[in-house]
């Protein structure tokens, strides 16, 4: 049994109706060496298409159905950027704290511009800040 090929015959016809085209020499190319063609790849062929006369009507139609049945892709947009670090508000009521009874605490002044700078404090930077909000109690 032969197979007919809508595309190939068109994407011929079309070449032969217009020599000069390299979009339709690249459309044919692709064709042939992926096997298919894209949605707006293939409305492209049908603009150009349109155009010959030779191209019987059924065949025209038959592209329409193809393309027509091929999923349209939309572009998502992208997404909102979200900030890297989010910053701990405990955390922070905590250094408060520690600063307001020890305003020169030293290390906790030091770990408080780490906080302030976005810095990721390590999980022993957070328990100390923890153990000496604990002792204010």
């Amino acid at each position: 049994m032969h197979d007919v090929d809508v595309i190939r015959n068109i994407l011929e016809q079309t070449e032969i109706a217009f020599p000069g085209s390299t979009f339709i020499k690249s459309l044919h190319q692709q064709y042939l060496n992926r096997g298919g063609l894209s949605k707006k790849q293939l409305e492209g062929l049908y603009q150009m298409a349109q155009k010959v006369n030779t191209i019987p009507a059924g065949k025209l139609s038959t592209l329409e159905a193809i393309i027509l049945k091929k999923p349209t892709r939309y572009k998502s947009s992208k997404p909102d950027p979200s900030p890297l670090y989010k910053k701990d508000e405990d955390l922070e009521k905590m250094i408060s704290a520690v600063l307001e009874k020890y305003p020169r605490h030293k290390r906790v002044l030091f770990l408080k511009t780490k906080y302030d700078n976005n810095e990721v404090l390590t999980l022993a930077e957070i328990a100390e800040i923890e153990k000496f909000y604990k002792l204010l109690r």
